[in-house]
């Protein structure tokens, strides 16, 4: 199970190039909204498929490894459906803050996201000021909405 928290940086945080980083790109290969979404996801050391099923805070996650090869001939599938960006991961307490700075056509998007072991765990999180809104459940800010729709006006910077 993934148990995720999303809220949307009213600025880019200060001195985020100091924290590690990832490029990520990612397509989408099916989507039914609320339900489930499969996607393929290249990092700088790997290329995963992603099955996610249900909405919101609390969803199952499956990943499994691909090849190069395999890789390479799904990705053409997703197209219209893709996105980039640079993932920074901030520790914050006890947590890691992934911080997704948005490249290409969704540049100036801003999104964080923060995983948790359980659903107390979630409760308990009070956000730093500097997250600014959060977004958990709302459907225009989950990756695959931006990756075939755009930006929510809101999230451009």
């Amino acid at each position: 199970m993934e148990i995720e928290r999303k809220f949307v940086p009213p600025d880019r945080p200060e001195r985020l190039d100091e924290f590690p980083s990832v490029r990520i790109r990612q397509g989408y290969l099916a989507i039914v909204e609320g339900e489930v979404e499969v996607r393929l996801r290249r990092t700088d050391d790997a290329t995963v498929l992603t099955v996610k099923r249900g909405a919101g805070e609390v969803r199952r996650e499956e990943e499994v490894e691909l090849g190069e090869d395999q890789f390479r001939s799904l990705w053409p599938l997703t197209e219209g459906a893709r996105v980039e960006k640079r993932r920074y991961s901030v520790p914050h307490e006890e947590l890691t803050i992934e911080v997704d700075v948005f490249e290409g056509p969704l540049s100036g998007m801003l999104l964080a996201e923060v995983e948790f072991d359980s659903e107390r765990a979630s409760e308990a999180f009070r956000p730093p000021e500097w997250l600014g809104d959060e977004v958990t459940g709302d459907g225009r800010y989950a990756n695959e909405s931006p990756a075939r729709r755009g930006a929510p006006k809101e999230a451009k910077r």
